[in-house]
C-alpha cells in the first residue's frame, strides 16, 4: 500500500493531561465517592489502633476495602454486599480454585473452636461454583439507605470485626497453610 501518515499523539501538553485526569475523577459516581469517604474514615480510625496491620492503603471508590493478611491471596476485608447487608470477611483467592477450597476446608476443620473463640456464628462460604471462598460475619446496612449515624455504627462494627478476624484467623491460616503445603509436597 501507499505510505500514509500516522497521527499518533506522542507528546502532549501537561494541561491537557491534567484536564483528562480531572474529567476521569469527575465522572466517578456519587455512590463510589460515598464508598471512598466511608472507607477512608475507616482507614483513619483503624490506623490509630495499636493492633492495626502495617501499611494499609488509602480507600478507593469501591464497595469493599481489603487489608493484606500477610499471606498471598488472602485478605481481611469490609464490604457492602447485596440485599442491604454488610460483611467483614476473610477472602481466600490464591489463584487456584482447588487450592482455595483445600485451604478453606483446612480452616473449617476448626469451625466450632473458631466460632466459640470469635463469640458469634460465622458464615462459611466455600462457594463451590466460584474460584474464591470466604468466611464472614454479616449485619444490616446500605451505603445509600443508612443514615450518617447508622453508617458510623457500621464503621465501628467493621473495625471491631476486622481486628478480631485478623487476631483470630492469622494463626489458623498459618496452620492451615503449613498442613496444605506439607500435603502438596508429599503428593509430588
Amino acid at each position: 500500500s501507499s505510505p500514509a501518515l500516522n497521527f499518533e499523539l506522542v507528546v502532549f501538553p501537561n494541561e491537557w493531561q491534567k484536564s483528562q485526569k480531572q474529567k476521569t475523577l469527575a465522572s466517578s459516581s456519587a455512590k463510589g465517592e460515598k464508598y471512598k469517604s466511608y472507607f477512608q474514615e475507616l482507614v483513619k480510625k483503624i490506623r490509630r489502633d495499636p493492633n492495626c496491620p502495617n501499611n494499609i492503603p488509602d480507600a478507593k471508590p469501591n464497595s469493599w476495602y481489603g487489608i493484606r493478611s500477610g499471606f498471598s491471596g488472602i485478605y481481611y476485608s469490609a464490604a457492602f454486599g447485596q440485599k442491604n447487608k454488610v460483611r467483614t470477611e476473610i477472602y481466600i483467592d490464591q489463584g487456584d480454585r482447588e487450592r482455595n477450597k483445600n485451604l478453606f476446608d483446612a480452616i473449617a476443620k476448626h469451625k466450632a473452636e473458631i466460632e466459640s473463640n470469635f463469640g458469634s456464628q460465622l458464615e462459611w462460604e466455600r462457594s463451590d461454583d466460584q474460584k474464591y471462598s470466604r468466611i464472614a460475619v454479616y449485619c444490616d446496612g446500605d451505603i445509600e439507605k443508612s443514615s450518617d449515624s447508622e453508617l458510623e455504627e457500621i464503621r465501628e462494627w467493621h473495625i471491631e470485626n476486622l481486628l478480631k478476624i485478623k487476631e483470630m484467623f492469622t494463626p489458623e491460616i498459618e496452620k492451615a497453610l503449613e498442613t496444605l503445603n506439607s500435603s502438596e509436597k508429599e503428593a509430588s
